[in-house]
């Protein structure tokens, strides 16, 4: 599942044509990060990948005082019937990644103790703080703020806070991590 396809696309079946800096700029006022695995440098290059497929075609091209001349995209039938299969792909692919916390627990057998507490302490303090950068970007609504976008970030919150709580049960086993 290409995400990064298709937020694209998306982007260009809702907002209309539009050039790479608008998806850029959009990607990050709609905080596209907190909720996918997009990433706004890669924008430029996917555009110019689906226009070699013929899902999106150049519709002219806009210069505006010394800025850059800047290609204005627009997305084809083709990229419509793509973006179809894309959604479709992501609401029924379930695709829950194994962490590779969990193999480096599973070999970790010879780690010593307080260097594993201590890694995981760590963890447990960059997903606290990813938290609160969630709860930070989403105390500022924005503009065309949706019901869907609240539950997003729901599911966001929920998934940080079950890693915190599954980490926490790490370390509370901790001294019993190498019985049988």
């Amino acid at each position: 599942m290409n995400e990064t396809r298709l937020f694209v696309l998306a982007a260009l079946a809702r907002r209309g044509p539009m050039h790479g800096h608008q998806l850029r700029r959009d990607a990050r006022l709609d905080r596209a990060d907190l909720w996918s695995r997009v990433k706004p440098g890669s924008l430029y290059g996917a555009l110019h990948r689906m226009e070699s497929e013929g899902l999106v075609r150049p519709l002219r091209t806009e210069q505006q005082g010394a800025l850059p001349a800047r290609t204005i995209y627009q997305i084809t039938d083709e990229g419509l019937r793509e973006l179809r299969a894309l959604r479709d792909e992501a609401f029924t692919e379930v695709d829950v990644r194994p962490d590779p916390v969990d193999l480096a627990l599973a070999v970790g057998d010879d780690l010593d103790t307080e260097l594993l507490r201590g890694y995981l302490e760590d963890r447990i303090a960059a997903l606290r703080a990813l938290g609160s950068r969630i709860e930070h970007q989403l105390d500022r609504r924005w503009p065309d703020q949706r019901i869907a976008d609240d539950l997003i970030a729901e599911h966001a919150r929920m998934r940080i806070r079950t890693e915190i709580d599954w980490h926490e049960k790490v370390l509370a086993e901790i001294d019993t991590l190498s019985e049988p």
